[in-house]
């Protein structure tokens, strides 16, 4: 039986572009619907295909034969596919003689405006060989390139809209970057971005859907940094079922390859949409050889459509235990305003701002906020500990006066709810690190703090309960930067209750503070080892947070998937009369 080639635009009911960006310029003649972007789906004669396909609004793609003029006769419309694009141009190595290609382009032009029964007619050029090249070119490659950009500048000046499809990623420096934005003046640029099917599936819907996003933004990034604007350009995704193409490659069972196709296409949606480029497309549907001729080819073209809109595809009624979810993995679900979903709480873009004014940078923000969710997530801290810890502040950094510390937060950009969320912190970190394994520091190590920080300051205090920064003895020295800062404001001889991220303790002073090099070793012995055992439980919180936080991506929803660097930040750095100690 002959076999035919057909391509296929739709255009499905989706949210309006981020940037309200125009139809490509082929959008509403000859029956192409007037949106953005523009859908193409390749496919093949085959009753269950044009079941689907053969229906108003769809643009069927054609190459030869009588299929045009039977598709029209259905109330779609047709567009032109060229598989044989070499064969007007030439190859990377042996391109085509310049003088043939202005009789190429006049004959080529005529014969898709036959085919399509369109004057002006989408043709498509699959595809470019050789786009990673990079420059300087061979003289048989420049060649091939000028040859390739004479052909869409004939076929644009005649009237049409070229389309040429590029099978991986461009090269664009140099006269490289010189040239696309050359042709892409005359044509669209489609980027074939093919993820096998398995590779999607394994890593579940977040994941997923985050990595075919992820790849169809920097498809569309390679151009638009270098000046070419999203409106030129279209993204291409492969349903073909032989190995190595991109496709399904085997996927089992076949409701898997259902669910991939869905999420394909809700990706595309969400970078077509964030993006406003020109057009998406899919490849595979046609039935070469008998690899191709897979029976679940039409269910998984269903998926796709009906992922855009329902009224394309029914894939609930068409395939049994369909998920019909639109929202797992997907960037609709987060709330309004929030630039994250962890688990079920929100990181808010209000949030972002409102650190940021204290840290001044957003990023620093963005990881903090990010890391308390992830802890407090396994490690809650009770309202009234944090106002405990508050009330310690303000009485011990504030002479008890409320005022001046709502003042001391207002200059340093910070409100009371912010300062809050900072003691919640500390209060965590000192809960997380009681059940964190430090081991005790070498006699050597000792020495070696003891050499290397003589002018560190120490006091000799009296402590009720024993706390950790004395080593749990209830008298001893204590090492500042480890002990809690009061303790060397504090008179000698005085007495004062010292709340801390670890409890609260009746301090003693009972001497002058006095640099660590003017104390023997042997007395300052203890202190070291607590202030070492101090720092391993530190880092080995830090290297715990940082764990868990990035063990938590592989579930957190964030809007154009701008995921949060993990990081362990102390943010009593930027308002330090809130360290606990």
């Amino acid at each position: 039986m002959k076999r035919f080639l057909l391509l296929v635009l739709l255009a499905g009911a989706w949210p309006a572009a981020a940037h309200a960006a125009a139809p490509p310029a082929y959008a509403g003649q000859c029956g192409v619907p007037d949106t953005q972007p523009v859908w193409a789906e390749f496919g093949w004669q085959n009753p269950q295909f044009n079941a689907i396909l053969g229906k108003q609004g769809i643009v069927v793609g054609v190459s030869s034969g009588g299929y045009g003029a039977q598709m029209r006769a259905t109330g779609a419309a047709t567009v032109y596919f060229d598989l044989n694009f070499k064969n007007r141009v030439g190859t990377t190595t042996a391109p085509a003689d310049p003088s043939v290609i202005p009789a190429r382009v006049q004959s080529f032009f005529t014969y898709a405006q036959q085919q399509t029964g369109c004057t002006n007619p989408v043709i498509v050029l699959n595809e470019l060989s050789g786009p990673g090249l990079v420059t300087p070119w061979s003289a048989n490659n420049a060649q091939y390139r000028a040859d390739v950009l004479a052909f869409v500048q004939g076929l644009a000046a005649d009237g049409a809209h070229p389309v040429l499809l590029l099978p991986s990623a461009p090269y664009t420096g140099g006269d490289g970057g010189v040239w696309w934005q050359q042709v892409a003046q005359s044509a669209e640029l489609v980027r074939e971005v093919y993820i096998g099917a398995p590779v999607t599936w394994k890593l579940g819907p977040v994941l997923g859907n985050r990595n075919l996003r992820t790849a169809y933004r920097q498809a569309i990034t390679d151009f638009t940094s270098i000046g070419i604007p999203a409106g030129k350009l279209g993204l291409m995704i492969s349903f073909a079922t032989t190995n190595g193409y991109g496709g399904r490659n085997e996927l089992q069972p076949a409701s898997a390859w259902y669910q991939v196709a869905k999420w394909q296409s809700l990706a595309a949606q969400q970078v077509a949409a964030e993006t406003g480029i020109a057009s998406v497309w899919s490849w595979g549907w046609g039935e070469w050889n008998p690899a191709e001729q897979d029976p679940d080819k039409p269910y998984a073209m269903c998926a796709w459509l009906w992922a855009r809109s329902p009224a394309l595809c029914d894939a609930p009624q068409a395939i049994p235990g369909f998920d019909a979810s639109k929202t797992e993995g997907q960037l609709s679900v987060l709330p309004a305003g929030a630039q994250c979903l962890v688990g079920k709480q929100v990181l808010s873009n209000g949030d972002i701002a409102q650190l940021s004014a204290v840290t001044g940078d957003p990023q620093t923000a963005y990881s903090a906020l990010y890391e308390r969710l992830v802890e407090s997530a396994s490690y809650p801290v009770s309202a009234a500990a944090v106002l405990a810890a508050e009330n310690a502040v303000i009485r011990q950094e504030f002479r008890g006066s409320r005022s001046l510390y709502v003042a001391a937060l207002a200059k340093a950009h910070a409100s009371v709810p912010v300062a809050r969320a900072i003691l919640a912190d500390q209060l965590r970190r000192a809960e997380v690190e009681r059940y964190l394994p430090a081991a005790a520091p070498s006699a050597s190590q000792v020495q070696t703090f003891y050499a290397s920080y003589p002018d560190l300051q120490v006091r000799l205090v009296q402590a009720k309960p024993p706390p950790a920064w004395l080593g749990r003895a209830g008298k001893g020295l204590a090492i500042a930067d480890v002990a809690p800062d009061r303790l060397f404001t504090m008179t000698t001889g005085s007495s004062a209750s010292v709340l801390t991220s670890t409890g609260t303790y009746a301090v003693k002073a009972l001497q002058d503070a006095a640099p660590l090099g003017a104390v023997p070793l042997g007395q300052a012995r203890p202190a070291i080892a607590a202030a070492l055992k101090a720092f391993a439980q530190g880092a080995a919180f830090e290297t715990w947070s940082v764990a868990k936080q990035r063990g938590a991506l592989a579930t957190v929803t964030c809007a154009k998937d701008d995921l949060p660097q993990p990081a362990a930040i102390d943010l009593t750095q930027y308002l330090p009369f809130l360290r606990l100690g």
